[in-house]
């Protein structure tokens, strides 16, 4: 509905001409489900539920550098930065390009994949970080997100994954972990802050922490309470 309000506003605005017949269509807001977080303790055994070394170093991006699938499949070798511990995002949502963190176990790992894939044949210096069925095309996003269910499957994780979850899990732990929100809306490549402060509404472990006013009131202690109320 609202791509259509949007061609209409464009129709009338730009094409006839007449912005008072557009300033009439309404947008609907449509309420914003919370996203799907992993815990800490079921990342893990999501990327060791992995099937092959590609697949558990495709999936470590994902989580660890806070990539979109689409970012994770279109990363080529020469994007890893290991001088500046950066991987280079030059296909982002948008066309925009940005810089994502590498950590030291990250790089420990892409490193293993690249002497695998060397060995393999599959892996070359200018090719694709993670190549598809061939070696000349990059893993598709189906594929990723066929490799993250089955390994959410086999780690006995109920909830619904797909790869944008360990996107929201990566920003939601970082959250939690004191980091600033918008040094969180940079790596995510997030244009507007709002988009990263959903991820307010899900840090559980950020919420546990703040201490509620009630209990600064010191009036109901454990062991003080009477029984009958």
């Amino acid at each position: 509905m609202n791509s259509i309000v949007s061609a209409l506003r464009f129709f009338f605005t730009h094409t006839l001409d007449c912005p008072d017949l557009a300033r009439r269509l309404v947008r609907l807001a449509h309420p914003r489900k919370l996203p799907v977080v992993l815990s800490r303790d079921e990342v893990a055994r999501l990327l060791n539920a992995t099937t092959c070394l590609k697949h558990q170093a495709a999936l470590s991006v994902a989580y660890g550098a806070g990539l979109r699938v689409a970012e994770v499949a279109m990363l080529k070798v020469a994007d890893v930065d290991s001088e500046r511990m950066l991987l280079r995002v030059e296909r982002g949502k948008g066309g925009r390009y940005r810089n994502a963190m590498l950590s030291e176990d990250l790089l420990a790992l892409l490193r293993q994949w690249w002497r695998v894939g060397r060995q393999q044949g599959v892996m070359h210096r200018d090719g694709w970080l993670f190549p598809g069925q061939h070696a000349m095309k990059p893993i598709s996003t189906r594929q990723l997100h066929r490799i993250v269910v089955e390994a959410a499957q086999a780690a006995d994780i109920a909830k619904r994954v797909g790869p944008h979850t360990l996107r929201h899990s990566f920003a939601t732990h970082l959250l939690e972990d004191g980091t600033d929100i918008r040094i969180i809306q940079v790596l995510l490549g997030h244009a507007k802050l709002n988009n990263t402060a959903l991820y307010a509404k899900v840090a559980t472990r950020t919420v546990r922490a703040v201490t509620s006013p009630l209990d600064k009131l010191g009036l109901f202690k454990p062991g003080e309470i009477s029984p009958d109320g």
